[in-house]
């Protein structure tokens, strides 16, 4: 089990890599279009859309590799109080019965538009640059895919005590107070 566990964790890696890939294009693409209005006053067609398509993208891509690194928000005020090894299996269970179900239904809804947009070269109908959107819904469906695998990972990591809710913020915190010790000079502690 824990092969398959690597593998989709490496896949969320690879996920948020395609992300700062997609970060690094909107900030280009901002770029040109500033300079291309303001110094060469010849606006882009193109430059609105893409800021749109990539924002959207940028958010799923990185949505798994957010689950991995326990970055994404946790209410646990009620199962803090359980003991460990219930808060793992509650967590996994909810990963594996709820979560997990329900981001399959968005990732097969998601890539079943993208491949009808790629069967119809669907264009966004309400730009005057009329971009194909295939490419922005693949994105969206694969940020998807990744991040309902991600649930699988995480899942199987609570249920077969491999990990434990909040580990990810703990040890936010834990960098945090010993950065802001280091500048206070209280090393030490």
């Amino acid at each position: 089990m824990r092969p398959v566990i690597s593998m989709i964790d490496r896949m969320a890696d690879f996920f948020a890599f395609l992300g700062k890939v997609a970060i690094l294009l909107l900030i280009a693409s901002m770029l040109y279009e500033v300079l291309a209005r303001y110094l060469l006053n010849a606006p882009t067609l193109w430059a609105f859309d893409i800021s749109y398509m990539l924002n959207g993208s940028i958010f799923l891509l990185g949505a798994a590799f957010a689950l991995k690194e326990d970055a994404h928000v946790r209410i646990d005020f009620l199962s803090q109080l359980f003991p460990r090894r219930t808060q793992q299996w509650i967590n996994g269970l909810l990963y594996l019965l709820v979560l997990l179900p329900i981001f399959v239904a968005f990732s097969w809804v998601s890539s079943s538009k993208a491949y009808k947009a790629f069967l119809t070269q669907e264009v966004e109908s309400v730009s005057p640059w009329a971009p194909l959107v295939w490419p922005f819904y693949g994105l969206i469906a694969l940020g998807l895919i990744a991040f309902s695998f991600q649930f699988l990972s995480e899942g199987l990591k609570f249920v077969l005590g491999l990990s434990h809710p909040g580990e990810g913020a703990q040890k936010e915190l834990d960098d945090e107070t010993g950065i802001a010790n280091t500048v206070m000079g209280d090393s030490d502690k």
